[in-house]
């Protein structure tokens, strides 16, 4: 993990008390467009959903926002006491915005949950336990269907896809970090998971043809105002469309970036994908400002988990074989 979230605590302060408000000018570039320049971080304590205690309910109270992180502490203690093995809390982003007390990140459909899935929708739910069951092609970041390949694994075990990278932007355990790069008539949005940098052209060239198809998707981007607005669209099937559901082939993803104070971009999403969800989903991911540089997660040059991976499985079957005899 490259940047850490030792700077939360003076950050959040320096949030609370700079609020954004409609009077606020974002500073220009030297083209005269807002400066969404450095490095952001995403990380969120928020849900993405929902949970069903809150109805409709966007906001929480302070106390319910104070017994919710008393629980989160006592989770994250117990990581602390779960010996070798896994991640601690050494690891783990769990800062949330001082000044954000929704109830979830989902802001449509109005009940904070995902809509309702196309019959037929595939699902594919990894994760750190052992494998799932199903079939190539594992579109899912983490986990697997098995060991006899690197197609058996997760997206992000394959140096691929991050698993909060998206796009969109995710928040997760860690490394939930974009650094935005700004010229004339292009934007760069560097990814810190598997070290992607997405360019989007704002000279309202027209996206590629519709037979090409792309990991991370084909992007065009405008100004609306102070907001940067960048539309993807050309998604590979190879992809989830959004969570653990179906595949993104049909996918448009529409992003909205706009700076609402010195330390805050305000970041919008809509995933707009009718073979897989029967309404659109909206979220609501805020972006605090980064004092730091963001070093290369250097997935493809040190990836020896995956040798390791299936190696061990090698054994593991020549054992089998052994005792078997």
């Amino acid at each position: 993990m490259s940047i850490k979230f030792v700077f939360a605590a003076a950050l959040l302060s320096a949030v609370s008390a700079v609020q954004a408000t409609d009077e606020y000018q974002a500073k220009r570039t030297e083209w005269g467009q807002p400066d969404l320049q450095g490095v952001w971080n995403f990380a969120s304590n928020v849900p993405m959903t929902r949970p069903r205690q809150f109805g409709d309910r966007e906001y929480m109270t302070e106390e319910e926002a104070q017994a919710l992180a008393a629980m989160s502490e006592k989770q994250y203690e117990a990581l602390n006491n779960d010996g070798v093995g896994g991640y601690n809390t050494f690891w783990v982003e769990s800062a949330g915005r001082g000044d954000n007390l929704r109830t979830s990140l989902i802001t449509y459909p109005v009940n904070g949950q995902l809509p309702q899935m196309v019959e037929g929708t595939q699902v594919q739910i990894g994760g750190l336990g052992p494998d799932f069951k199903g079939t190539r092609p594992v579109r899912a970041t983490v986990g697997g269907v098995g060991k006899d390949g690197p197609e058996d694994r997760g997206l992000s075990e394959r140096c691929i896809v991050g698993f909060n990278s998206g796009p969109p932007f995710t928040p997760s355990m860690y490394n939930n970090n974009i650094q935005i790069v700004q010229n004339k008539d292009t934007v760069v949005i560097i990814t810190e998971m598997i070290h992607d940098a997405r360019i989007v052209p704002l000279d309202n060239r027209p996206h590629v043809d519709d037979s090409i198809r792309l990991w991370t998707g084909d992007s065009r981007g405008y100004w609306e105002g102070d907001t940067l607005v960048v539309e993807t669209r050309n998604f590979n099937d190879l992809t989830q469309s959004f969570s653990v559901f179906g595949d993104a082939y049909d996918k448009v993803l529409t992003e909205k970036f706009k700076r609402v104070d010195e330390y805050t971009v305000d970041y919008e999403f809509t995933v707009d994908d009718p073979s897989t969800f029967k309404d659109k989903i909206v979220a609501r991911v805020p972006m605090s400002k980064v004092d730091g540089q963001m070093y290369e997660y250097a997935c493809h040059e040190g990836n020896y988990g995956m040798t390791n991976i299936l190696r061990g499985e090698r054994l593991a079957e020549e054992r089998e074989s052994e005792t078997s005899r």
